[in-house]
């Protein structure tokens, strides 16, 4: 495979003998292009719905030499498109060699761009193959877990030059899709903040992507109750059970106050997307119950948005 070097561009002022500055050399409105690659199945499609929803010109699945072109179209052919975005990844075949020297290219070249990069764990990628029934591009007639293997080893290149790297296991769409929009997108005073409640429990793994993060493992734990234990926080038995102390209703005291003064600083600051989570130890019962709450509480605020998240709900107890 030849691989091209893009023609010697420049979107700025060319520097003349002497130093002054002569006439641009190119008249180009390009400021921004984010090129997106990673796992399959880690979120790169969600990920190009947040820039093109901001207004980024976006193409998928690019073989790293179209991007070649598109660069030389957007700078040369006298485009009006300001921010871009593209996708490019195992899909496009003979894939690494060519995307490494074009990213060679942008940074010889100074146009601004990002590459955005991201992964997420193997039993994450296989559950999310077997949810959605579809092959592994790098396995079609095999399993999806060696697919996630080989690509596995041909990413690790170009991880490294990543500006950014994002683990999506057990994020959903909104975390991701705020996550993306906090590291690159403009800020905004006075937006809606995306605001998520996130239940977890502690022995299935600690949380991913949370800005703020609560243990509630000191509040009665229903799981020892053989009447409760099959049941969740949504139920109102278990709410009952955890509140019967007192102790729950401090807590909830305590975070009214440090929730009401942050969320309106985040707020202001401009920030797009807040995940708070809470922990208890199997995230079925007390993590849920005091999630829900939260979530109901602030969910009629006119500057935020607000889900709830529940990762480990539908696990099932054991033990005794």
């Amino acid at each position: 495979m030849v691989i091209r070097p893009l023609r010697p561009l420049r979107t700025g002022a060319d520097r003349k003998p002497g130093g002054k500055l002569g006439e641009p050399l190119v008249a180009s409105r390009l400021q921004d292009l984010v090129v997106i690659t990673g796992f399959s199945g880690a979120g790169k499609s969600t990920a190009m719905n947040v820039f093109e929803d901001a207004g980024y010109f976006c193409v998928d699945n690019l073989p790293p030499e179209m991007i070649r072109s598109l660069v030389e179209l957007l700078v040369h052919g006298g485009a009006k498109v300001e921010s871009a975005a593209v996708v490019s990844d195992v899909r496009g075949g003979v894939y690494f060699e060519a995307l490494r020297a074009v990213v060679d290219d942008l940074d010889a070249l100074g146009l601004s761009h990002h590459l955005l990069f991201l992964e997420a764990s193997e039993q994450a990628l296989v559950t999310r193959y077997q949810e959605t029934r579809r092959r592994h591009p790098l396995a079609p007639d095999g399993s999806v877990a060696s697919g996630v293997a080989a690509e596995r080893a041909l990413l690790a290149p170009l991880r490294s030059r990543a500006d950014l790297v994002i683990d999506t296991t057990g994020m959903s769409a909104a975390m991701l899709r705020g996550k993306i929009a906090d590291e690159f997108l403009p800020r905004q005073a006075a937006g809606r903040l995306a605001l998520t409640f996130m239940s977890f429990g502690f022995k299935h793994g600690p949380p991913r992507g949370e800005d703020l993060a609560f243990d509630v493992r000191f509040l009665a734990n229903p799981h020892y109750e053989p009447e409760l234990r099959e049941l969740t926080g949504r139920d109102e038995q278990v709410v009952e059970f955890i509140a019967r102390d007192g102790r729950l209703q401090e807590l909830y005291e305590r975070l009214y106050a440090l929730l009401d003064f942050l969320l309106p600083q985040y707020v202001a600051e401009g920030k797009a997307h807040l995940v708070i989570a809470i922990g208890c130890t199997g995230g079925r019962h007390r993590s849920v119950a005091i999630a829900e709450h939260l979530a109901e509480r602030y969910r009629d605020h006119e500057d935020l948005e607000v889900a709830v998240v529940h990762r480990d709900v539908d696990r099932h107890p054991q033990g005794p």
